[in-house]
């Protein structure tokens, strides 16, 4: 579960805000495996503590910009990733991975030759995934802004991906911002594929992702702290300022 990307305290958190979807932290993927200092690439550092400290840290601190003070649970994870093929999957973009428990269980469904694009804002965050993923050959951690992962994914040649999963407290988001995310989601996720929402509110916004989207599954997670579900989407309709 994440933020927006999960931004939690640090420079390149509060440089990029939620409502400035034009701004982005670009990766930096000639960057070194570790720099002095215990900092990583791209500005992040290797963070010490729990998953569940730097997560609940993060939503003290940050309030709406984060879903959840609990990472995700492997009921969410699995409820999430349930129904995608992926035999025939090739790309996945996962935003706001929070300390990554959902990445961790794609790391063990997807070939090794699927590309699991995961983008965080919070630089903290981000180097708890590059510290856990290091080894993980398919998995590219990128620190940037979740509201122009196009330009991020364009930067490494991705045109098209075949679900978007996302962690973000969308309902939170200002408008334009909301907009400029699911509206690039559209963008690139191929005419099969999905974007999948998490939410720990059960249901509260499925009206709000029907006004972007023509077909919207809830599934519910019991099993989770808190309690929430999914939103499996598909059919884009457009931003609610073209929908209304």
């Amino acid at each position: 579960m994440a933020t927006t990307q999960n931004s939690q305290p640090g420079a390149a958190a509060t440089a990029i805000p939620a409502s400035a979807p034009d701004a982005c932290i670009p990766a930096n993927p000639e960057a070194p495996d570790a720099l002095p200092n215990g900092s990583a690439p791209g500005g992040t550092r290797t963070p010490k503590g729990p998953d569940w400290w730097l997560m609940m840290r993060a939503f003290l601190t940050q309030g709406k910009k984060i879903a959840s003070f609990a990472p995700s649970s492997r009921f969410m994870a699995r409820k999430l990733l349930d129904g995608i093929d992926w035999t025939n999957t090739q790309t996945i973009v996962e935003l706001g991975a929070g300390t990554g428990p959902i990445t961790a269980v794609m790391t063990k469904l997807a070939r090794p030759e699927t590309k699991l694009i995961v983008i965080e804002l919070d630089p903290i965050l981000c180097g708890r995934l590059r510290e856990r993923f290091r080894h993980a050959a398919n998995v590219d951690v990128i620190l940037g802004d979740a509201t122009c992962f196009g330009d991020l994914l364009a930067e490494r040649g991705i045109q098209q991906v075949d679900h978007v999963i996302s962690g973000l407290p969308l309902p939170s988001f200002p408008a334009v911002a909301r907009d400029a995310v699911l509206e690039m989601a559209a963008k690139t996720i191929a005419a099969h594929g999905t974007f999948r929402q998490i939410t720990v509110m059960p249901l509260v916004y499925y009206k709000l992702y029907r006004r972007y989207f023509d077909d919207v599954r809830f599934r519910f997670v019991p099993f989770n702290l808190p309690p929430g579900g999914v939103y499996v989407c598909r059919g884009y309709r457009g931003t609610l300022s073209t929908t209304r």
